[in-house]
């Protein structure tokens, strides 16, 4: 069963029609700490800096507790750190997808679709 308060409805219909050892590329969203926009107000330079620090840098605690999970279902980084807004690529198995939707460090699980160029060509990003 996929959790779908995490998953899209869409991407746990695919899932299901997998494997559970096949792999596929997902996003994960880190739940990370402090993580507080405001509305309305520009920030500086300095301020930016400091808020995407803070964020890569709970990304980095929250990484630490799925890292079982990803070595339980087979599955690898695709980043060494998470990114600017708590994410982080990964492959894993079909099974393993419902395993990180399960945790507690983790917000969501996004399907990582290939990035359609104008001129027909595709690509990860």
């Amino acid at each position: 069963m996929f959790r779908h308060n995490k998953i899209s409805s869409e991407f746990a219909n695919r899932l299901r029609n997998l494997e559970p050892q096949q792999t596929v590329r997902v996003i994960v969203l880190l739940k990370v700490e402090n993580f507080n926009p405001r509305c309305g107000y520009r920030q500086s330079p300095a301020e930016r800096k400091a808020a995407i620090e803070g964020i890569r840098n709970s990304g980095k605690h929250a990484l630490n507790y799925i890292r079982k999970i990803l070595q339980d279902f087979g599955g690898k980084e695709l980043n060494e750190d998470p990114g600017p807004l708590g994410h982080i690529p990964v492959e894993i198995s079909a099974a393993g997808v419902n395993a990180l939707a399960a945790s507690d460090a983790v917000k969501a699980v996004m399907e990582d679709l290939p990035v359609e160029v104008g001129d027909g060509t595709s690509s990860f990003r």
